[in-house]
């Protein structure tokens, strides 16, 4: 039987980056999707193999030894010359692709997200997907650790060297006001703000500081579902955009929606992936989602509100 003891494995790699980037061994378990066992005895053998400690287990969370900080670097050189390899492979016959692992933000997971995995197994016969939802910052952080594929995701302004861009949408910042009220829910009224934890709500945050516009606000709310049940009962007035209220469609016959009353702002949605990784999927799923946003989002929200014409579009 050939010797395996001391030997580096791709698994044992993979286990290390998990650990590094989740900072713990049960985190990194329930990413990879095995057992807390598993993972410990992948990087004992691993730091064994290599004849050094990569990991300082007494910090919570779990850091990197100097040595640790120094073998993360290969190891994410090696992770991405062999996914690319994989995806190489994979390329040449696009229907033998085994694993996609997908990021979507969650405004699109009712509608756009089921019908662009519906379209991608019907092309994709003996693929697996995995689908993660989420905050913007959080899905592009999985891509930075290679946990994700592609994500889609808002444009935060600051997309790392070895990416692929995508743009997809471009959509306005609207208010929401209470149904019949207005534009005097302006003045009238509190604003019901986006939270500032997640990027949307500093974007919004950042528009009225630049345009020197102070509005009053008791509630800070992460819910499109709360914050327009709030403006439907009138208790204030909201920012937001078509895509959040698209989310929350049973809202709609109690709300009216208006441009801003001051510079207009607008946020673009686009894909991101690892630079020459999966050839050309990145671009054949921005693609079909271009379709599926023209189909679903752009024409519904223009023929109900034709002054969104020009100001929603697909890019």
């Amino acid at each position: 039987m050939a010797r395996t003891e001391g030997r580096i494995t791709l698994w044992g790699i993979e286990v290390f980056v998990a650990t590094a980037a989740e900072g713990s061994i049960s985190a990194a378990a329930r990413r990879l999707d095995t057992s807390v066992a598993t993972v410990s005895q992948q990087l004992t053998n691993l730091e064994a193999a290599i004849g050094t400690d990569l990991l300082d287990r007494g910090q919570r969370p779990i850091g990197l030894t100097p040595k640790g900080e120094i073998f993360l670097r290969r190891a994410n050189a090696i992770l991405n010359e062999a996914e690319q390899a994989r995806a190489e492979l994979a390329l040449s016959d696009m229907s033998r692709l085994t694993r996609f692992r997908l990021g979507m933000i969650e405004d699109f997971d009712a509608d756009v997200t089921p019908a662009l995995l519906s379209r991608m197994g019907e092309e994709l016969k003996q693929c697996q997907f995995l689908l993660e939802t989420g905050a913007s910052h959080r899905l592009y952080d999985l891509l930075d650790e290679r946990a994700l594929d592609v994500v889609v995701a808002a444009d935060m302004g600051a997309t790392g060297a070895g990416m692929e861009v995508h743009r997809l949408l471009e959509e306005p910042f609207v208010a929401a006001v209470p149904k019949g009220q207005g534009a005097t829910a302006f003045d009238e009224m509190p604003l019901i703000q986006y939270t500032t934890r997640h990027h949307m709500g500093r974007t919004i945050a950042a528009h009225l500081a630049r345009e020197n516009v102070t509005l009053g606000y008791r509630f800070e709310l992460d819910s499109y579902h709360a914050i327009l049940a709030m403006v439907a009962g009138g208790t204030g007035w909201t920012i937001l955009t078509p895509l959040a209220l698209s989310r929350a469609q049973r809202f709609n016959r109690d709300v009216d929606i208006l441009p801003l009353p001051f510079a207009p702002m607008a946020r673009v949605i686009q894909l991101t992936a690892r630079q020459g990784v999966l050839g050309a999927m990145p671009a054949t799923v921005a693609g079909h989602l271009r379709g599926l946003l023209q189909d679903q989002i752009v024409g519904p929200e223009i023929a109900a509100r034709p002054w969104l014409d020009g100001r929603l579009r697909v890019l």
